[in-house]
């Protein structure tokens, strides 16, 4: 899930005290913006260069320009979020608290996809400060977004079939064409493009300003989320069928009564319907998330036999980066892009932490609102409750990490999730995607079970 996070890790251009370091190569450039407030070089943003204080702007050599530097809390916040989705990844199972909610409801798990969303945005505001060709930038980050969905596409599709299987390859008229990095890849690309293409030539001196030289992208945000609610609540789902293979490969049809318009249920919304329509059931996610809740399991919130009552839905496919919902998923983008604006217009640290922390809570309260008035917080459905908590929540999450890292400059305590943030594609290919266990499972001597780990005392 870390991916296109990497979007964000690019290149710096201007100094301080820390080294500049690429991450994922050719995706892009962003600068750590000096504040005003603190000590050393500031920076020029309509000129995009270091600017120093007189005399000293006369009388410095280029060679000694000071280093460059990079936005260390962004890499921070998106090492932190690698290492929650390793920890969610490998005790979900057994903390429910640390596992996806059922359906409705927030976990700790269900805040790692948005803060990745959050993070692209976030980079995209600085990587695409000055786009001197349009048409140049929307190439490159159409290439960008494309070559990412076809990543996900191998990586979560099917193609590797499991740790202890050992074997790859995937039957195209089963394969899964969503996940976290198409789902990325998407959110990216709209984001992008809107950065590129939507913005004006207003001075920003105020909050106000800040949001008229934005209007479009802020009118496209609002446009996503009225297009999203319309659909979901006032789309018509009718009764469905689908079959799994049961005992002896023999295929199994269940039926699913709906005939509803607007619900919000694991079994009748309009989020699966339009997946099934125009994905297939035989391209979703075959282990819903739904599996789990008390309807689906004895066991809940775990896996567990199916209760005598359980209903027809329970295990139906279900897809949770599905398209509708990864429309939401465009809008925490767009989220993350406007704090981003706020580090390239906004020079001192007070400014840019006290536009961060407004919508923040304001976010929360409005979420907390809806979820009290009926709009329940969902991820697989990525309903505006749990757009707006996510995103709230990792708009102060990002305030705090600033102000200890960029601000305060306690880089040492952090330096392991700046790491992490800085290698995110690499360690979601090889750690979430299961591409270390299955290399280490793959050797062996004579027998799969006399592997590397066993050879290290570790329990296969």
């Amino acid at each position: 899930m870390g991916a296109v996070a990497n979007a964000g890790a690019f290149h710096g251009r201007c100094g301080g005290r820390q080294r500049a370091s690429s991450a994922a190569a050719g995706m892009g450039v962003y600068e750590l913006v000096r504040s005003e407030d603190a000590a050393g070089p500031a920076v020029d943003l309509e000129a995009g260069r270091c600017r120093l204080s007189p005399p000293a702007a006369t009388t410095a050599s280029p060679a000694a320009a000071p280093p460059r530097q990079r936005l260390v809390s962004l890499d921070v916040f998106r090492g932190i979020t690698v290492l929650l989705m390793i920890i969610v990844d490998d005790a979900g199972s057994f903390i429910p608290a640390m596992n996806h909610s059922p359906w409705d409801g927030v976990t700790i798990a269900d805040f790692v996809m948005p803060f990745f969303l959050f993070i692209v945005g976030v980079a995209l505001a600085l990587a695409y400060k000055r786009v001197p060709d349009k048409l140049e930038a929307t190439g490159k980050a159409t290439l960008r977004a494309l070559k990412l969905f076809c990543v996900g596409l191998v990586l979560q599709g099917g193609f590797f079939h499991g740790v202890r299987s050992l074997t790859f390859g995937v039957d195209v008229t089963q394969i899964r064409l969503m996940g976290i990095l198409q789902r990325i890849a998407i959110a990216y690309l709209v984001t992008a493009l809107c950065q590129i293409w939507l913005k004006g030539d207003d001075e920003v001196e105020s909050g106000l300003d800040l949001i008229k030289r934005y209007r479009y992208q802020l009118l496209v945000g609002l446009l996503i989320t009225i297009t999203y609610m319309a659909l979901l609540y006032g789309t018509y789902v009718p009764d469905w069928e689908y079959q799994i293979s049961g005992p002896g490969s023999m295929e199994k049809t269940f039926s699913v009564t709906c005939g509803v318009r607007g619900d919000s249920g694991p079994g009748c919304n309009a989020v699966g319907m339009i997946d099934r329509k125009i994905l297939g059931v035989q391209h979703l996610y075959g282990r819903p998330v739904y599996a789990r809740s008390q309807q689906c399991s004895i066991n809940s919130p775990q896996n567990g036999p199916l209760p005598p009552d359980a209903p027809s839905w329970c295990q139906a496919p279900f897809d949770p980066e599905g398209l509708l919902s990864s429309v939401m998923a465009i809008v925490t983008c767009l989220i993350g892009l406007q704090f981003g604006h706020i580090i390239v217009h906004f020079q001192k640290h007070k400014e840019r932490i006290m536009r961060w922390l407004v919508p923040s809570f304001g976010m929360l309260v409005m979420a907390f609102a809806l979820d009290l008035f009926g709009m329940r917080m969902n991820k697989p459905l990525y309903t505006v409750s749990y757009t707006l908590a996510t995103a709230g929540v990792a708009g102060l999450l990002f305030s705090g990490i600033y102000t200890l890292v960029d601000l305060y400059g306690y880089r040492r305590p952090t330096i392991a999730m700046e790491w992490m943030g800085m290698h995110a594609l690499m360690i979601f290919v090889l750690i979430a995607c299961n591409v270390l266990p299955m290399f280490i499972h793959g050797f062996y001597w004579g027998d799969p079970s006399n592997n590397l780990l066993k050879f290290i005392g570790i329990k296969a």
